[in-house]
């Protein structure tokens, strides 16, 4: 802590022999305009949570988080920076992460921290280091909803940077480097995220509404209809009503109506068909909510106009528009926050497997070619698998040297 101090003190020094010792621009003017060191809230509607449980923003939820939480991944050394501890620190890690804390696995913090981003645009996790090398963080998920940002931070390592509030008033002061803050979407008019659900609220409200309607409409609770009684007078209204609610309705008897002074029209106020449950008004509002997701209306049940080469384009552009953003800015966070910020070890990454190998037969393909023209070694491969190395130093040899050797043995 006292390096950090130091380091921090020297900076202030160096900026202000150099005669900047303030940033010109004002941190977060719109969000911040009275007091700045009180935690700002973010403004997250309270019922946000409850429209990511309805079933099409569960769908779209769902189909980016389950992609990138199934996802292979690996810790693995930085190009032209690994020391000679890096496999042992890898090894330490990568079960580390395997089960970041007693209760959870790797699988089931990342898809708490995924769906945040997704509803919210924010995603927490709070790390500790703990005294035992053979595990030393601990990764809790936090409710990214319950975080407050100081706007004004000054950038001491030992000053909070974010706080905790929780429903019933209760604070937790937390430094820079005690929580992983990960935004979707950031701005410069205020310090948290902009979630996907939180781009398609409004539209998912309408949705809902049509959805309610027709649902009304389709159980025949709302009445389509009215009779005419063209010489009926007022008084014999209620009667009428009252004979058929309680004799007729519900009971599927046939109704017989006598003794009326002319024959009843009946007026309809609707077509008597599907376009009056507004069906393409609601996938109308179906391809708005994939759109804010970045998904294309197929994932989400809409399969008008889509054959077999079309659907396999779109659920390509689906994975490299919707699911490798996300989960490079997840992997981008748990290198540099957690591996390199908190333990120190700059020399390693953490990185998903398959972020560039959707289609397994096309990669490999180029492996094989990559690996006889020599710019990729068999080890190389293999490790990207999670496969051990090859025997006797072989998969260390590029393809022309291992033929060689061949040639030279059968000889």
């Amino acid at each position: 802590m006292r390096t950090r101090n130091h380091e921090h003190w020297l900076r202030r020094a160096w900026r202000l022999l150099a005669g900047s010792s303030e940033r010109k621009t004002i941190v977060l003017p719109a969000a911040a305009p009275a007091s700045r060191r009180q935690p700002l809230p973010k403004p997250t509607p309270a019922n946000l949570r409850r429209f990511s449980e309805t079933p099409v923003a569960r769908k779209a939820i769902n189909t980016i988080k389950d992609r990138i939480a199934g996802m292979k991944w690996r810790v693995q050394a930085k190009p032209g920076t690994a020391r000679r501890d890096a496999e042992q620190r890898i090894r330490v890690l990568a079960a580390n992460l395997q089960a970041p804390n007693p209760e959870d696995s790797f699988r089931s913090l990342v898809e708490q921290v995924i769906e945040d981003l997704l509803v919210s645009g924010d995603g927490a996790i709070e790390v500790q280091l703990t005294p035992n090398p053979e595990r030393p963080l601990l990764l809790w998920p936090v409710d990214a909803t319950t975080i407050r940002i100081y706007a004004g931070w000054s950038g001491d390592a030992e000053e909070p940077r974010y706080a905790q509030v929780t429903p019933w008033g209760h604070r937790v002061d937390l430094r820079d480097d005690e929580l992983v803050y990960i935004r979707l979407n950031p701005r410069s008019c205020t310090p948290f995220g902009l979630g996907r659900l939180e781009v398609a609220f409004e539209t998912i409200s309408w949705l809902l509404g049509a959805q309610e309607y027709a649902a009304r409409l389709a159980s025949n609770t709302v009445v389509q209809f009215a009779l005419w009684l063209q010489e009926m007078p007022p008084a014999s209204y209620d009667k009428v009503i009252s004979w058929w609610q309680n004799e007729i309705e519900g009971t599927g008897r046939v109704p017989i109506i006598a003794n009326l002074p002319a024959k009843p029209e009946v007026l309809r106020f609707g077509e008597g068909s599907d376009r009056d449950l507004r069906l393409e008004w609601q996938r109308f509002l179906m391809r708005i909510i994939a759109d804010a997701f970045d998904l294309p209306p197929l994932l989400l049940g809409l399969e008008q106009d889509v054959n077999r080469a079309t659907a396999s384009e779109l659920v390509d552009e689906a994975f490299h528009t919707a699911v490798v953003p996300t989960a490079r800015l997840l992997a981008e966070h748990l290198t540099r926050d957690v591996i390199v910020r908190r333990l120190g070890w700059e020399d390693l990454e953490f990185v998903f497997d398959d972020l560039e190998i959707f289609d397994q037969r096309a990669q490999a393909e180029i492996d094989e070619i990559l690996l006889r023209a020599d710019v990729l070694l068999p080890d190389e491969v293999r490790r990207r698998r999670n496969l051990p190395a090859l025997a006797d130093g072989w998969g260390a040899l590029p393809y022309t040297q291992r033929q060689a050797r061949v040639q030279n043995s059968s000889r």
